[in-house]
């Protein structure tokens, strides 16, 4: 079976809105999550880079849609959206990302699928929820990373996996779950096949 290479993932494009993104034609796949979820570290750990993505001490500064292609495959896409729900922004500007990602989820056709991170200790908050409902509005397939798997032993991040399971067991025609760790490399070979099985269909 054909595998995509990751690694040779290079930055291509910062859009504030739906407008600015590049043309909605080929294959993307998008990567969304709470600001302190560990989402600009799992796709560096993705891509073997240590800062295609963007991290910050404070959560909260990807305020853009960030595309990166695949070497100068630009047909196929990761995409880096905005962080959201623990940024110290005003409401405003709050309410202006959720449009846009809105906007983005609703309209993108050339969209396969989402990546929702989720911190393995605090998953399934009220932003988690909205995603999964945009998700499902749309038939889209969503793909959650329990992040920061090492923060807890063995049997602990195992019963938290379940727990989403169960909780989710309603979308499980759309959902897949797994346990990561951008530290440890930890469910890194896992994502690279459903990524594969979503860009490469």
């Amino acid at each position: 079976m054909a595998r995509l290479n990751y690694q040779t993932a290079r930055f291509l494009i910062s859009a504030p809105t739906l407008a600015h993104c590049p043309d909605n034609s080929g294959a993307e796949v998008a990567f969304a999550g709470r600001s302190n979820a560990g989402k600009s570290s799992a796709i560096n750990a993705l891509t073997r880079q240590k800062a295609l993505a963007r991290t910050s001490k404070t959560p909260g500064r990807t305020q853009l849609i960030n595309f990166f292609s695949l070497g100068d495959d630009r047909d196929r896409r990761l995409v880096d959206l905005p962080g959201y729900g623990y940024a110290k922004v005003p409401e405003s500007v709050k309410l202006e990302w959720q449009r846009h990602l809105s906007d983005y989820l609703r309209r993108r056709a050339s969209l396969r699928g989402l990546v929702l991170l989720m911190d393995v200790r605090h998953p399934l908050s009220e932003f988690d929820e909205t995603m999964l409902g945009w998700a499902d509005e749309q038939e889209m397939p969503v793909h959650i990373l329990l992040t920061k798997a090492d923060k807890l032993k063995r049997g602990p991040a195992a019963g938290a996996l379940q727990q989403v399971r169960s909780r989710l067991r309603e979308w499980e025609d759309l959902v897949t779950i797994q346990l990561f760790s951008s530290l440890k490399g930890q469910g890194v070979e896992e994502l690279e096949a459903r990524l594969d099985g979503w860009l490469l269909d």
